[in-house]
């Protein structure tokens, strides 16, 4: 299990973004960093730091993964054809706990996360509890009968502010099928992602 070590709404602080696009963001309210510094004026970055921060905010945006497995990711990424970093973005949202999250069967990926950590969650009929696991395109994702009835699931499923793609077919309330990896501009991110600068920072 991948280990969050920070609150989810210190990300939003520190890259000064709604990065998941939640009403209840501090950042709503303080657009200013975290610190008693946070308010000083920002001084121009530079380009490894504009780098450093494009990797962190996508990091951050699928669940504050570890180095080491965003890492492996970006490898993985190189080896295959086409652009990498449309690459990076379509083995991300290949993430089971992402396509949970896209679902709408939870109301953020960290919640997905635990529910796929409780095994909750079910891929082509059997149970499935690896957050990190890379689903394939066809894979039916769907819930067991005890997550069906649960206030998280539910209150999940009827939050207005985010659709389901259509890449993530729904079938029903508890089951949607992965039709296909998309492409960046396909993504709905509340926020712009930059994965051409997170591809320069791995490829420094």
């Amino acid at each position: 299990m991948t280990k969050r070590t920070s609150a989810k709404h210190k990300l939003d602080r520190r890259m000064g973004e709604n990065i998941w696009g939640r009403p209840n963001s501090p950042v709503n309210k303080r657009s200013y960093g975290p610190g008693q510094h946070g308010q000083r004026r920002k001084s121009k970055m530079s380009d490894f730091g504009l780098q450093l921060r494009a990797k962190q905010k996508l990091k951050g945006y699928y669940g504050d993964v570890t180095e080491k497995q965003f890492r492996s990711t970006y490898k993985d990424a190189t080896k295959l054809k086409g652009d990498t970093g449309q690459n990076l973005i379509g083995l991300l949202e290949r993430r089971l706990d992402m396509i949970v999250y896209r679902a709408k069967f939870a109301p953020t990926i960290f919640a997905a996360r635990q529910i796929v950590n409780h095994g909750h969650i079910l891929v082509n009929g059997g149970k499935c509890n690896i957050p990190s696991r890379r689903c394939d395109v066809g894979d039916v994702i769907s819930l067991n009968t005890k997550a069906k009835e649960m206030a998280l699931i539910i209150e999940a499923q009827s939050l207005p502010e985010r659709e389901i793609p259509d890449y993530v077919a729904p079938d029903g309330n508890d089951k949607v099928q992965f039709t296909r990896v998309p492409k960046l501009d396909e993504v709905p991110y509340p926020v712009t992602m930059e994965p051409n600068l997170v591809v320069e920072f791995y490829s420094r």
